[in-house]
């Protein structure tokens, strides 16, 4: 598939998700900038590895501006992005490949109960998803 045609491909995939697949696909594409990040790290290539820490920490402030602040669990769910921001910037800066797995960690669990909630929305409610 070229280019032009994946990116196509993309741009149709976000435009006609549901809200709760977006939030799933940040997550997914957030974790795979942190693994590139760590591959990047053990390869050297520290120019690579910065451009996929700040692509992970845009995600992760994307997932913050999209918080509905008038439920009490988005308090904590903003602390815990602030804090996995704040273990990319150690891990890029310091080269620390463990600080970087914290945020990975955290944020696939994240993922995986999102999806589960989102699955579990669908099966209720098919024609419609509002999480």
């Amino acid at each position: 598939m070229n280019y032009r045609a994946q990116q196509s491909y993309l741009t149709s995939q976000v435009n006609t998700a549901h809200p709760g697949d977006l939030t799933l696909m940040l997550y997914n594409g957030c974790i795979k900038f942190m693994k590139q990040a760590i591959d990047s790290i053990e390869k050297k290539d520290y120019e690579a590895k910065n451009n996929y820490i700040q692509r992970a920490i845009d995600i992760i402030d994307e997932l913050m501006i999209t918080l509905n602040m008038s439920y009490p669990i988005s308090q904590n769910l903003f602390s815990l992005y602030q804090f996995m921001k704040e273990n990319l910037i150690q891990g890029n800066i310091k080269l620390d490949i463990q600080k970087i797995n914290v945020s990975m960690n955290l944020i696939t669990e994240l993922k995986e109960a999102w999806a589960q909630a989102l699955k579990q929305v669908k099966s209720e409610s098919p024609n419609t998803v509002t999480l």
